[in-house]
This record gives structure tokens, C-alpha cells and sequence, in this order.
């Protein structure tokens, strides 16, 4: 025990004779260096020279040997040479890898859009993409909100009751419209919500050249049945300036009719635009900066209006279509005489109608005066099973003043398969 107590003393004793040799050259080294004090000037500079050229001159020789070790090393005998192939092929096909990766990387336009899924993606654009039917004129929409379309404003144009169809095959009409007609937008609002169909905005000042993106419409409207169409291709650029709040985002997607109003997003499904125009592999997109500057631009003053008024019979036939084609069937039941509600009731009566997706009149006349009788030549368009078939009628309609306005009392209407071309236009 006692020798022990003796080591640790010895130990402690060796310690702090070394610190306090240490501390003696520290003392004897600052006190050279600083003193004296007109010449510490100059031996900061000099002493900062040597040692950075000590520094220096040591480290290219010991790098030269280390060189020159490494370039003999491998042909020292065949295993080193063997172990030099491989691990050169391991570095090579790493460093390969790492720029394929960094390439691919940049062509999707980052880190976080390398990772999105584009079958996520797809399924997202088949569940909100919509079929817009304006009457004369068809396209694509997408949800913006729980109950809110966008689309083209050249759509809808002029069509006070456009029809919304939904990826089910299920559809609605709107309960309000707004829009930009310059801008060429517009904003379905609907009764139902549908939060699960939402599409969210991203900035394409974040796209990267020839970044892919994805566009989905539905070509050639209903003429071409089946779900949406998606379309990839790649980012050009932006046009327009962003002081004037209006930008187009270019891309060589070739897009066709019936996809106007439809989105282009990135990989991560971001909406980035919506297609407004296409010529020659070449489309355009109204840029998502700019449709949300122009919200507060959207009105109803460009929107199509219902007309009708049932003060005629004439007039009361044409409200009565007018009010099928928009889908207000509260007011076209309101426009059953007494008589014809005596032998239907609303429940009954709307399910006639339930597929109804348009109806277009070619035509009124008066038939009979004396007993208000009108004759008319329309058809509707009718969706079922996802496919939209084409009927035209003709016969006439015994009307009754009521309430102070004429009502329908007696149809006579029958289907015309396959008009002539001239059916049309004869009245």
C-alpha cells in the first residue's frame, strides 16, 4: 500500500516539474518574442512567414510522397494492382451515379419534387379534373375549393346554365357563375362539396427548364367517352410580366379542344396554370400567380343570363325548355297547369328528366291561336353511362292562362330519329 501512495507521489511530482518547464519556455518564447517591443513589428511579420513557409514546404513533401506511393503502390505485385481495378471501379461508378443523380435531380426540378409520386399525382388529376358542357361549347375544369370550378371563360361563354360533370359520371349545374372574360376565366360555384377533388396552387416561378409537367382536359368533350386525359411534357417558360398581374406559362404540350380550362401541374400535382390556348406543339397557360391576382377581378357582369318570360304562349313553351336545360326544376314544375299536376307530382315529373344534360330549342311557332297551341322543334342531350347521346323532338304544346301567365296543359311531342339537315331549319 505504502509503495503505491510513493508512485502516485513520484507522478505527481514528474507532472508538475514538466508544466512548469512548459510554462518556462512559453514564458522565455513570449518574452523573445515581444521584447524588444520596436522589434515585435517586425518579428510578427517574419515569424509569420517562416512558419507559414515551413508549413507549406512540409506539406507538398510529405504530398509528394504520398503521390509517389500511390503511383507505385499498384504495381508493387498483382494483388495491389488488382485491389487498385477495384476500388478505381468503385469511385468511378459512384462518382457516375452521383452526377446521373444530380442530372435527374435538376430535371425534376429539385430535391422535393424528385420524391413526388407522378402516379399520386395522376390519381389526384382523375379525381378533380371535370367536364365542362356549356352548351355550344365544351371543355375542362378542376376544384378549387370545396365548391368551386375553375375553367375558361370562352367555355361558358354565352351559356347561362353550363353543366359540370364529375369524374362518377354524376352532374350538376351551377349555382353561380363569376369571371374574367378578358382573362379568359371563370368560377363555377356549386351546391355540393367536394373536398377531397381540391387542387392547390404553386408558384411557376419555382420551374426549372424542361422541368415535366402534367396537363389534363378531356379531348373532344363528350364526343370522345372515357376519364381524363393527361398529358406530360416540359417547361419552356414565362411570358408576360408580372407588373401587368398577367403571365403565360409556355410549355410544348400538345394539347387539343375539349382540354381548354383544364390544369398543368408539376410532379408534386401543384396547379401551376390552366390551359388556355395551343398551336403547333406549342401551349399556353394562364400562370397560377396570375389567376390568384385576378380573383378579386371576377364578376358576374360578362355571364350569360336566363331570359324567359311565360307572358305568351310562345313564351311560356320556350321558359319551359329553358328552365329543363338549366337544371331549375322548381320553376319549370311551377310552369304545369292544374290540370297536368293532376295525373304527376315533382318527384315523379324531375325523373323524367334526371339525365337531361342539355337541351337546345331550334324553334316556336304558333300553331293554333284560338286554343293556344305552339309548336316546337328542340333536342336535349342526354347522359348515360358516361356517354352523351343526342335526341330531337318535334309536336306541340296546348297551353292555359293561369295566375296570370300561360301554362302547359297538353303535349304532343314525338322523337325524330335521324333529321335531315333541313329539319332544322324549317319551323
Amino acid at each position: 500500500m505504502l509503495g503505491i501512495i510513493d508512485w502516485i507521489i513520484l507522478v505527481k511530482a514528474r507532472i508538475r516539474r514538466r508544466l512548469i518547464r512548459i510554462f518556462e519556455a512559453i514564458k522565455a518564447y513570449v518574452k523573445r518574442f515581444l521584447f524588444p517591443l520596436y522589434l515585435f513589428p517586425i518579428k510578427i511579420i517574419t515569424y509569420t512567414t517562416f512558419y507559414l513557409i515551413r508549413f507549406f514546404v512540409s506539406l507538398l513533401i510529405r504530398a509528394f510522397k504520398i503521390n509517389r506511393y500511390l503511383v507505385r503502390w499498384p504495381f508493387r505485385s498483382w494483388g495491389n494492382f488488382g485491389k487498385f481495378l477495384l476500388w478505381t471501379g468503385v469511385f468511378l461508378y459512384f462518382a457516375f451515379t452521383e452526377i446521373r443523380f444530380s442530372s435527374l435531380v435538376e430535371r425534376y426540378g429539385g430535391y422535393s419534387k424528385f420524391f413526388c409520386s407522378e402516379w399520386i399525382t395522376n390519381r389526384n388529376l382523375k379525381n378533380s379534373v371535370v367536364r365542362i358542357v356549356g352548351g355550344l361549347g365544351e371543355g375542362s375544369g378542376f376544384f378549387v375549393a370545396n365548391n368551386q370550378v375553375l375553367t375558361s371563360f370562352h367555355v361558358i361563354a354565352d351559356e347561362p346554365s353550363p353543366k359540370i360533370i364529375l369524374p362518377d359520371g354524376s352532374f350538376t349545374t351551377p349555382i353561380e357563375i363569376s369571371g374574367n372574360k378578358e382573362a379568359d376565366l371563370a368560377l363555377l360555384m356549386i351546391k355540393e362539396e367536394h373536398a377531397d377533388k381540391i387542387l392547390n396552387f404553386g408558384s411557376p416561378r419555382n420551374l426549372t427548364p424542361n422541368e415535366p409537367l402534367l396537363a389534363a382536359g378531356y379531348p373532344w368533350g363528350t364526343d370522345l367517352a372515357g376519364e381524363v386525359t393527361i398529358t406530360k411534357g416540359i417547361f419552356n417558360s414565362i411570358r408576360g410580366s408580372a407588373e401587368d398581374g398577367f403571365e403565360i406559362v409556355q410549355t410544348n404540350i400538345d394539347l387539343v379542344e375539349g382540354m381548354s380550362g383544364g390544369p398543368i401541374v408539376d410532379q408534386c400535382g401543384d396547379v401551376v396554370g390552366i390551359n388556355t390556348a395551343s398551336l403547333s406543339g406549342i401551349s399556353f397557360f394562364i400562370s397560377a400567380d396570375s389567376i390568384q391576382n385576378l380573383w378579386p377581378t371576377f364578376s358576374t357582369q360578362d355571364i350569360a343570363k336566363i331570359n324567359v318570360d311565360p307572358s305568351t304562349p310562345e313564351g311560356a313553351v320556350a321558359a319551359f325548355y329553358t328552365y329543363l336545360k338549366a337544371r331549375r326544376m322548381e320553376e319549370g314544375f311551377n310552369l304545369l297547369s292544374e290540370a297536368y299536376l293532376q295525373k304527376t307530382n315533382f318527384e315523379e315529373w324531375t325523373n323524367r328528366f334526371k339525365d337531361i344534360l342539355d337541351v337546345q330549342i331550334f324553334g316556336t311557332r304558333m300553331e293554333d291561336e284560338r286554343r293556344n297551341i305552339v309548336f316546337v322543334k328542340f333536342s336535349t342531350s342526354n347522359w348515360v353511362n358516361g356517354e352523351r347521346q343526342e335526341h330531337y323532338y318535334e309536336g306541340t304544346w296546348q297551353t292555359v292562362l293561369e295566375d296570370g301567365i300561360y301554362k302547359m296543359y297538353r303535349s304532343n311531342i314525338k322523337e325524330v330519329f335521324d333529321p335531315g339537315w333541313e329539319w332544322f331549319y324549317e319551323i
